[in-house]
């Protein structure tokens, strides 16, 4: 038994990190774009993210589109194993507890355990989340790499700062990852109950999590704002001491839909493409590695 448990641990801690990987990379000139917009005061539009982006290829080439992609790897790889595998954890602890085993969960436990996952993950890798922003709104003279920004903070502004903004991420992973796992795992359930098949097609995976990702980061948006905020708040000039007065003071300066809800339409596009990207290597890998272990263990 205990050998069949690791196995399943290390199958989705690996499956994950994979999922978290692909899904970052592809979006990573959209996230790099966005971030540039959260931080600064400068409205958003379409053709305003177009031309930043544009402008950035020009002045500094294609590659400096991924700038911090491989600090969004450090992060995301981490990250997104442990969520996906706290997920599969936490839907068998409340399976038991419910004494549902083996079932799908009822909609309820299927929020919380989305929630805790999230949760999870965001605590353990909460610092390489805020040196990501620092890198992504800093020239590359000021941080040459990832240890460097973590001994620059540490030294100059306090190790507590390396959890600046701590609170609303939290705040906001509880409805993000919570709303995300379960609008997957419910589309999923009503497909297999409406269709009488019980995987669904990749595509279909692909859509599924792409609803998932609109929901999930509707949901918890302000929060992304906010804590972008606090988090580059040493660089940009600004102090912002607490979420409410951050709110208070992107309100007054920006108004609240363009302030808090800035970059979302941003969001819109880029969300479900990495989250349906990132649910479906999920499952996918999984299935493989379990079709991989499967075969080697007939060959026994």
């Amino acid at each position: 038994r205990s050998w069949v448990k690791k196995k399943n641990v290390l199958n989705s801690l690996m499956s994950g990190a994979l999922a978290g990987a692909v899904a970052k990379t592809a979006v990573a000139p959209l996230d790099r774009t966005k971030i540039m917009f959260q931080v600064s005061s400068k409205r958003f539009s379409a053709k305003e993210a177009y031309r930043l982006i544009y402008r950035t290829y020009l002045n500094e080439g294609l590659w400096s589109l991924w700038r911090g992609n491989s600090a969004t790897m450090v992060r995301v790889i981490p990250y997104a194993a442990i969520q996906f595998c706290a997920h599969e954890e936490y839907k068998q602890l409340l399976g038991s507890y419910y004494g549902f085993q083996g079932k799908a969960l009822t909609p309820f436990p299927r929020f919380i355990a989305g929630s805790l996952a999230g949760t999870t993950a965001a605590m353990l890798t909460y610092p390489l989340d805020m040196v990501r922003a620092r890198m992504a709104v800093t020239p590359k003279e000021m941080y040459s790499n990832i240890v460097h920004v973590f001994i620059r903070i540490s030294r100059e502004e306090g190790l507590k700062t390396l959890y600046r903004g701590f609170t609303p991420t939290i705040i906001g992973v509880i409805p993000y990852a919570g709303l995300s796992f379960f609008t997957y795992e419910t589309l999923k359930k009503l497909h297999a109950d409406h269709s009488g098949k019980l995987q669904p097609s990749p595509p279909e995976r692909l859509l599924f999590g792409a609803c998932a990702g609109l929901i999930g980061q509707s949901a918890s948006y302000p929060l992304d704002v906010v804590r972008r905020r606090m988090q580059t708040a040493g660089v940009t000039g600004h102090t912002y001491s607490s979420i409410l007065l951050t709110m208070q003071e992107i309100i007054r300066e920006e108004g609240l839909i363009r302030g808090l809800y800035k970059g979302l339409s941003m969001n819109w596009v880029k969300g479900p493409i990495a989250v349906g990207i990132s649910f479906t290597t999920f499952d996918l890998t999984q299935i493989l590695l379990r079709k991989l272990q499967h075969s080697s263990n007939i060959e026994r």
